[in-house]
């Protein structure tokens, strides 16, 4: 088993994931604090309006708009609601105005509308997800076979009876599937310890408050990625490696050893040359070592990948030169999905092979590299005009729809980076700069949308910057500049 190594690069506006194995990147996860939503956010809410006629309430949560709650999200009109069961009553006569009411957001407000809530709490962790309101036990239909399912569903049965509290239903996630007894239990106690948590505090606290906020991007590492094979994870911050540790010791005990605090003078992801890699992941092209290369396009109906020998004339003939590329390919491509975060349909696109053997050895390749990746990716084989399809899981924005935005200038045909990517590209360089030198003032010469965000509202974080380095920071406009230029200049 490859040992892995999951590095932590933290800052108050970003944080940046990279889990490496055997020194070479294999998933990157970005989380902006200005951009993350409240999607799973339990808050305790007060309605302030029923709408009879819309079989709705308003209700204050604490955000900038009152949220919206339906009818059909009101605990007992579940899914699970038995055909038979008498039909739903009004909203009118299940909520008043002035009611306090324990609710979850599983809709981010959008434009106008304010945010959508329910009342059915679900609570999701690393195998599992937690119904606190329901004791119904379901299996993820992408799970295996039926005897499968229902083989998960006694194991889960008699866990869940286990122990003092036996109460709340549970639906088995996908990576669940090959999850021992000891891991699912540990998920069962972990889910059923927030939830008494969220219980004790909805006692306590006053109406609007956050009760349970889902997991930032370090904790969810912690409980999704770090297992037996992970050798440590290291964090550049002393105050969020005590933080993780102590997450950690309450909910992951297994964890904590492997927590480090990383105080090297270079920044993190120097350190196995992250930053150049996800500006490669970044880019059509990826080069293979044997001189071939991959194009990688992505549009909004499918990914395309297209393998080119180059300059590879290494075998002993043209068909085994075409062989030996495809077989690299296979293992880059499937590296790049996990890396750039692809999902939906991919055509992958391999270089023609005239023997079936050579066609079913590429595609076994595939097929082993693609078992490594935690989203499910489903590969049917080579179609008629020699193409393979796959299609994989989308889990989150890709890693170019996160970093990038459509090019104005070539109407969407290509793409640069945002104006915060850039700004946050400014204060790292800034960072690593007052290690070296020790100017009076860093000037930042930049485009004018750049400079205009760093005054508005990353203003925060350049004046944190600003006063941790200990120098002041000024700024100029650079009409000529196209978006993503930028210099540092030293006063």
């Amino acid at each position: 088993m490859a040992t892995q190594d999951i590095l932590i690069n933290w800052s108050p506006q970003e944080t940046r994931v990279a889990v490496v194995e055997n020194g070479a990147v294999q998933e990157l996860h970005i989380e902006r604090t200005l951009e993350r939503g409240q999607v799973g956010n339990v808050y305790l809410g007060k309605v302030v309006r029923v709408l009879p006629g819309m079989q709705s309430a308003f209700v204050d949560v604490g955000l900038e708009r009152a949220a919206f709650l339906h009818v059909a999200d009101l605990l007992g009109n579940g899914p699970h609601r038995s055909p038979h069961d008498a039909p739903a009553s009004p909203i009118e006569r299940q909520v008043f105005e002035g009611q306090v009411l324990t609710v979850q957001v599983v809709k981010d407000a959008i434009g106008s509308k304010g945010a959508r809530l329910s009342t059915q709490i679900s609570i999701a962790g690393r195998m599992l997800v937690f119904l606190p309101h329901d004791n119904h036990i379901g299996i993820s239909q992408k799970i295996g076979s039926p005897e499968l399912r229902e083989q998960l569903r006694a194991r889960m049965t008699t866990l869940v009876a286990r122990g003092d509290d036996t109460t709340g239903g549970f639906i088995l996630r996908t990576n669940a599937e090959e999850a021992s007894d000891d891991e699912l239990a540990e998920d069962i106690a972990y889910l059923r310890k927030t939830w008494a948590l969220i219980r004790l505090q909805a006692h306590s606290r006053p109406a609007g408050s956050l009760l349970h906020q889902d997991l930032s991007l370090s904790e969810r590492v912690l409980r999704d990625l770090a297992n037996e094979a992970t050798h440590s994870v290291r964090i550049d911050s002393q105050s969020q490696h005590a933080a993780l540790t102590g997450f950690a010791q309450t909910y992951m005990p297994a964890v904590v050893a492997k927590l480090e605090h990383y105080k090297g003078e270079r920044p993190i992801f120097d350190l196995f040359g992250i930053e150049e890699e996800i500006t490669r992941a970044l880019a059509r092209r990826v080069d293979l070592k044997s001189g071939g290369y991959l194009i990688i396009d992505q549009t909004e109906a499918l990914t395309t990948i297209d393998v080119n020998t180059g300059g590879f004339v290494g075998a002993r003939n043209f068909d085994d030169t075409i062989f030996k590329t495809n077989l690299e390919a296979a293992g880059a491509m499937a590296r790049q999905l996990r890396l750039r975060n692809l999902g939906g349909i991919i055509i992958a696109d391999f270089i023609d092979m005239t023997r079936d053997d050579h066609q079913q050895a590429v595609l076994a390749e595939l097929r082993k590299q693609l078992a490594r990746d935690r989203t499910r990716t489903t590969v049917s084989g080579f179609t008629q005009l020699g193409l393979v399809e796959m299609t994989r899981k989308r889990t989150r924005e890709s890693l170019a729809h996160m970093l990038c935005q459509p090019c104005p200038t070539c109407e969407g045909r290509g793409q640069v980076k945002t104006a915060r990517t850039v700004c946050y590209d400014i204060l790292r360089e800034i960072l690593r700069e007052a290690r070296q030198f020790d100017p009076r003032e860093f000037r930042i010469v930049a485009n004018a949308t750049v400079v205009e965000m760093l005054l508005d509202e990353e203003s925060v974080h350049l004046a944190g910057l600003s006063e941790f380095i200990g120098k002041p920071i000024s700024l100029s406009a650079e009409p000529g500049m196209n978006p993503e230029q930028y210099d540092i200049v030293l006063m």
